[in-house]
């Protein structure tokens, strides 16, 4: 058992951000690169404490698995979570500035997810692979009540856009805005919308309104993880991916461009790669330390 008055050192915790190139952007983890010697109540701690959406914690792999083959489990402020993307990605290029770039492999609580470190114009950037996708209807009183939450009315939503929820490593309800002023204009209730998520066993809420073909701008409401918005989503940009395609919105095989934290002051930018005969979607970006 660890003590559990105070953290592991500062030079312990290490801090990034993901999905942006300016620490003032995209989506900031905490990471703990060795966390063997941590408990379930430690991760918590560590993960309330900094008070980023989420926090990765990283022991070793299967025996003889290899040096880029880890365990990583994910924390937000208030509960443990399957899967984050953000947090794997910038876990990725946190091992990449120490063990260089490369293919990884990560043991998440979701199942395996690989992922690939590579230097673009000097800047690292990962680029996960999620579980296999799949989508589930969302039932009316459902989808009445979270926009009852959101407060939005039925005539905001895209009907190009039916809601469902979509699940890539975690579940998101995704709901599309008519307009990108309706998705400015998040003033929510947060503890009718928490009811509800922990009702449907739902991460986020991804909202989404689409600029055009392939370029997307998403929110992603967390009550459930003690945040009231989370700035730059990777699991819910998987999940997305995987929405868009089977739903006949985006193509089998090619990019999309989903902006995100706008509209919060930390701009972040992912990308979602669609493979043809590959169910699971791949989402990348770049990851800086945060001085």
């Amino acid at each position: 058992m660890t003590d559990h008055t105070t953290v592991p050192a500062a030079d312990t915790v290490l801090r990034y951000t993901a999905f942006a190139t300016d620490p003032a952007g995209g989506n900031p983890a905490g990471i703990v690169l060795d966390a063997t010697a941590l408990d379930d109540a430690d991760m918590l701690k560590i993960a309330a404490e900094l008070g980023y959406s989420e926090s990765a914690f990283v022991t070793p792999g299967p025996a003889g698995s290899g040096q880029n083959v880890h365990t990583i489990r994910f924390f937000s402020p208030k509960a443990e979570v399957s899967f984050c993307g953000h947090a794997t990605v910038a876990t990725a290029v946190a091992l990449a500035e120490r063990h260089g770039t490369g293919d990884y492999l990560f043991h998440t609580p979701a199942g395996e997810v690989p992922v690939t470190v590579d230097r673009t114009n000097g800047v690292l950037r990962a680029t996960l692979t999620s579980v296999a996708p799949h989508l589930e209807d969302v039932c009316g009183d459902d989808l009445a009540e979270a926009l009852a939450a959101l407060g939005w009315p039925a005539a905001d939503l895209d009907p190009a856009f039916p809601p469902r929820i979509a699940y890539a490593g975690a579940r998101h309800l995704v709901l599309a805005a008519a307009t990108r002023e309706r998705l400015a204009d998040l003033r929510y209730d947060f503890d009718r919308l928490l009811n509800l998520m922990h009702r449907l066993d739902l991460t986020t809420v991804q909202l989404v309104w689409r600029e055009s073909g392939s370029t997307f701008h998403v929110r992603d409401p967390f009550p459930v993880g003690g945040v009231v918005e989370d700035p730059a989503t990777g699991a819910a940009a998987a999940a997305l991916g995987a929405y868009l395609r089977e739903m006949g919105l985006a193509p089998q095989d090619g990019d999309l461009t989903l902006y995100q934290g706008v509209d919060m002051g930390r701009p972040g930018e992912l990308t979602v790669t669609l493979r043809n005969g590959d169910p699971r979607v791949r989402v990348s970006g770049a990851a800086v330390p945060i001085p």
